[in-house]
């Protein structure tokens, strides 16, 4: 899982940079847990650490449905991707997990 883990990360760090992120993908971090929460049930299963200036969050349902968060240290998080089908009985069975 840690490998798993890093790639996921790198990945979001990528994205993170690009600059083309819509202001409507972007809010205050507590704004933007609550929408999740109350529009998808999805709640926090993962996170770690891109750089000093960025934590990356990944908020799971129970139905499948799955969003990645980056959140700078001024409380601002933007959607990197989201997505259905999150399956962690998966995650659980790879090797180093």
């Amino acid at each position: 899982m840690t490998r798993l883990m890093a790639m996921i990360l790198a990945a979001a760090s990528l994205s993170f940079a690009v600059p083309a992120l819509a202001a409507d993908q972007c809010a205050a971090r507590a704004d933007m847990i609550k929408a999740l929460g109350d529009k998808f049930h999805e709640s926090e299963a993962a996170r770690g650490l891109v750089n000093p200036s960025v934590v990356l969050e990944i908020f799971v349902s129970e139905q499948g449905t799955w969003t990645i968060l980056a959140t700078d240290t001024h409380g601002q998080s933007c959607v990197i991707t989201a997505g259905e089908g999150w399956d962690g009985t998966i995650m659980a069975a790879l090797p180093g997990a």
